[in-house]
């Protein structure tokens, strides 16, 4: 069996490669056997194998914080799930060709909903929309603001909030990325800089925004606080930079705005089962009527694991890079 594997912490597309394992086996009391289809390279995964995540495995490791997958056995005592059944991993380390995890660890899936898109289920919708409910009660008509917006998670943030009424300002830094982000449903989109506010609050005729979507940290996570409204809150997700976040007093003292951080591996782990599959039930449906959406650029054979992270680490790409385990989907 095929899967990813790193003995140190460093350059991604350098430390990491595709190696042959022994087979995991029949699946044991309570276990299903998943062969992996698709898996992408999220940012998230860049930092795993570099050693910049939250936490570092002991080494080797195989990274992988999603994907999706059909059931090939079943353990005993699996009731819920039959062999054929499209289903998510909820746990880590999936960059192989095929796992046996806890039945309670998966979510089934529809089969017929495009594969490359439910392999990027778990992480960037479900951090964007979870952002987007619950920090700031937002209405129709309300407004927010977000930078990284060409992301994952950007996109995912874009179609969300348009299909309930929220409007977005989308900060990004090549003037490339405004016409494509405004298809995508964009009220507006503005290139990052020193006099952002200002022409944020030109762009919005002034509006009071209380929601900001941080993915950069440094210096871009202040302009982002500079544009909120009184008693604002900034919800930072991610450190692109490679910087701490920064937020000038003046905004906290004098605006009241706060800054907070959201994990969706801490959300899931402690939300109930019933609110965890609440939350892939309506994405998969918002995929089902077309209201999400995440571009692809490419997709990757597990033996290109080191073009595929190569081409994953570059800016200015234009969607996902994706791995396909078992051969082309």
């Amino acid at each position: 069996m095929k899967a990813v594997q790193f003995a140190a912490f460093g350059v991604p597309h350098e430390v990491a490669a595709c190696v042959d394992l022994p087979d995991p086996g029949a699946p044991a009391e309570g276990e299903v056997l998943v062969e992996i289809e698709a898996f992408p390279i999220n940012p998230a995964d860049l930092l795993f194998l570099e050693g910049a995540y939250a936490a570092r495995p002991p080494l080797p490791a195989t990274p992988g914080a999603e994907g999706v997958g059909r059931v090939a056995a079943v353990g005993g005592g699996v009731t819920d799930l039959a062999v054929g059944n499209r289903v998510i991993p909820l746990g880590r380390e999936n960059w192989m060709q095929k796992r046996r995890v806890p039945a309670a660890q998966v979510l089934k899936v529809p089969g017929d909903i495009d594969l490359l898109q439910l392999a990027m289920l778990k992480v960037n919708p479900a951090t964007a929309l979870l952002m987007l409910r619950n920090y700031v009660q937002l209405q129709p008509g309300d407004w927010l603001i977000q930078d990284a917006a060409n992301s994952g998670v950007g996109t995912s943030l874009i179609r969300l909030a348009k299909a309930e009424g929220v409007r977005t300002v989308n900060v990004v830094r090549r003037e490339s990325l405004v016409e494509p982000l405004k298809a995508f449903g964009a009220d507006v989109v503005v290139l990052d800089g020193d006099d952002l506010a200002a022409r944020v609050k030109a762009a919005t005729d002034g509006a009071d925004i209380k929601l900001g979507i941080d993915a950069v940290a440094g210096n871009t996570c202040r302009r982002l606080a500079d544009c909120l409204g009184e008693g604002g809150k900034l919800v930072n997700y991610g450190m692109l930079s490679g910087k701490a976040c920064e937020v000038s007093p003046e905004r906290i003292v004098f605006g009241d705005v706060t800054l907070t951080g959201f994990w969706l591996a801490r959300h899931l782990g402690n939300a109930p089962r019933r609110e965890i599959q609440a939350l892939y039930d309506e994405l998969v449906t918002r995929l089902a009527d077309g209201s999400l959406h995440i571009e692809v650029e490419a997709t990757f054979p597990i033996e290109n694991i080191k073009e595929a992270l190569a081409q994953a680490e570059r800016e200015g790409r234009d969607g996902k890079i994706l791995v396909t385990p078992n051969g082309p989907v």
